[in-house]
């Protein structure tokens, strides 16, 4: 008799109770009975994580599977995209003009977000928590009938590689320097990039309204580290701006035109999309949601996708400022809608002619050993901590972005210690569910999310056992918070401060435990009621207290270099002539980072 072969049932990543139990064909009633049992108090309406519904499902005697297609195929990376694109403009084929994709980079402080904000009219700045851009964006902006593409990177120095990733999608950097006050270490290592990667520039002297603005300093600066203006001979457009004031705005968005048509931007809108994934996100009303800069070709409405493991379909298209477009070209960032998980920042998307090979060739190679399990553990391998002396901060991360988690994790890598350290228990983007909670409950791990808020079952699940969640939407408060308990871990330590030295002339009493000396302060003081240590010919006897300090035979608090005194030792060492007493303060403090 052949035996019959059970299908297994597929599971969304995020289910409502009503509907795990639609899928399962079993009474809700049974479901919920099955999720208290596992110590789950959710209601119908509520939603539950895939990995709750495996087990309840399991339990249950049903077999299920998730209903995305995920996997870590030999997709097209960055590099070769650039190969692609390079091959495109020396075959000079189907080639029509493009926008120009522009990133703004510079030292923290030296207004690149004023200037964001000058150039798209918007207040750039109120949106954003913290004053710091967060994620990756961008939008574009219509000069003389040109379009420009803007790719807006984060600006602080922490965020060096999400604003390298910028810097690698555009065709020209504006390189902010502030007139007031000048090259600083960041705007150099901004220099040094644009070098490396060979990034046509255009500079934007800021801040000329400032009363010490000094914008001839600033060229000098700039010549001295091989970036000539072309005004002092050399081959760089500058341009001279107040982004507050909104001073030489068009002025730089001219020169932005300039380079480039001299640039002679193309691509092929004919083929095929290829583009990169500047953001990724999980909305509550939308799913998952992909900004995507299209490089070359057309993407489409309805058409097939393959953005790093994930295969799709784009339902929707949407231009940065949310209306629907049925297509988007070369240079246009577009917000793609419909695929059925979040991909990763850097992935590439690209048009894809036969959705079922392709969902087909990704589950093979997920088959080999190459899928999201393996990639993501050997990820937890590099982060967890080999010496088991360090005390460890258990911490499971969820941000709304992986741009978010790529900056954190950057941020919170500079914190060096001997003593503590993190141990990531888990990484991801999207909600804090109950896998986190039960995870979190296991490992002794605070749950952090940023931008990331917890499903209700979750967060009942996390009170019934005492799960501590926190949540932040800047993300130096959330750093500041790991900071604080890293340090809270190291306890305290004893600090000795030194505060003089006395030479030994004569010793006038000798008690059990007490004894009355006289000498001359040779350094420093000696201070009444502080600790006194012995020293003889450089090697310490001991130690004891000083109780009583008199100059003259009167009291007093302490006695200053040069001026002989009388001191009371309270202590077990016995004191002798041309003996050395060193007195000094201590005190119990807390260690900090």
């Amino acid at each position: 008799m052949e035996e019959i072969v059970k299908e297994k049932i597929k599971i969304p990543s995020l289910v409502t109770v009503k509907r795990f139990a639609e899928l399962l064909g079993l009474p809700i009633v049974e479901v919920i009975k099955e999720l208290m049992k596992n110590k789950i108090l959710a209601t119908i309406n509520d939603e539950i994580d895939f990995e709750t519904a495996a087990v309840i499902a399991s339990d249950l005697g049903i077999e299920t599977e998730k209903d995305i297609e995920t996997s870590d195929s030999g997709a097209m990376t960055l590099e070769n995209l650039d190969e692609i694109l390079k091959k495109e403009k020396g075959s000079g084929k189907n080639l029509q003009h493009r926008p120009p994709v522009v990133t703004i980079l510079g030292h923290v402080d030296h207004g690149k977000t004023t200037l964001l904000d000058a150039i798209r009219k918007t207040s750039v700045v109120e949106k954003e928590a913290g004053g710091i851009t967060q994620h990756i964006s961008a939008y574009q902006v219509k000069k003389k009938g040109e379009i420009i593409t803007f790719v807006d990177t984060p600006g602080h120095e922490a965020f060096s590689s999400m604003r390298e990733r910028g810097v690698s999608l555009a065709d020209i950097a504006i390189l902010v320097v502030a007139a007031d006050d000048g090259v600083r270490p960041q705007t150099e290592e901004v220099i040094q990039y644009l070098k490396e990667k060979k990034i046509p520039m255009v500079v934007a002297i800021n801040k000329i309204d400032k009363p010490n603005a000094n914008p001839q300093r600033v060229k000098q600066e700039l010549a001295d580290r091989e970036i000539m203006i072309e005004e002092w001979g050399g081959n760089v457009v500058s341009a001279e701006i107040s982004a507050k004031q909104n001073i030489g705005i068009d002025e730089l968005l001219d020169m932005i035109l300039l380079v480039a048509e001299v640039e002679d931007l193309r691509a092929d809108n004919k083929r095929p999309p290829l583009g990169v994934v500047i953001e990724s996100r999980l909305d509550p009303k939308k799913g998952n949601i992909a900004t995507v800069l299209v490089r070359t070709g057309t993407l489409k409405e309805g058409q097939d996708v393959a953005a790093g493991s994930i295969v799709g379909r784009v339902r929707r298209l949407e231009d940065f400022k949310g209306r629907q477009l049925k297509e988007a070209g070369p240079s246009t960032p577009v917000t793609v809608i419909g695929l059925n998980s979040a991909p990763n920042v850097n992935d590439v998307l690209q048009g894809v002619t036969d959705l079922k090979a392709a969902k087909v060739a990704q589950k093979e190679m997920q088959a080999g050993g190459f899928g999201e399990t393996k990639k993501f553990d050997s990820r937890q391998m590099m982060k967890t901590i080999e010496n088991e002396n360090i005390k460890k901060l258990n911490i499971i991360l969820k941000t709304d972005v992986q741009g978010s988690l790529e900056a954190i994790e950057q941020i919170l890598g500079t914190i060096k210690s001997d003593e503590v350290g993190l141990d990531y228990i888990k990484q991801g983007v999207g909600d804090i569910t109950e896998s986190d909670v039960k995870l979190g409950q296991n490992s002794k791990a605070v749950v952090f999310g940023f931008n990331s808020q917890p499903t209700t079952v979750a967060k009942r699940l996390a009170q019934m056992n005492n799960v501590e969640i926190k949540t932040y939407r800047v993300i130096y408060e959330l750093v500041d918070e790991i900071k604080k308990r890293l340090s809270d871990m190291l306890g305290e330590e004893i600090v000795r401060t030194d505060l003089g030295k006395l030479k030994v002339l004569a010793v006038f009493m000798t008690g059990k435990k007490d004894m009355i000396v006289g000498g001359k302060v040779t350094s420093g003081k000696m201070a009444n009621k502080e600790n006194i240590e012995v020293l003889r010919e450089e090697k310490s006897l001991g130690r004891g207290k000083l109780i009583n300090l008199q100059q003259n035979k009167v009291n007093v608090d302490e006695v200053k270099e040069g001026v002989e005194c009388g001191i009371t030792f309270l202590g077990e060492t016995k004191i002798k002539e041309g003996d050395v007493l060193v007195c000094f303060h201590e005190e119990v403090v807390k260690k900090i980072l």
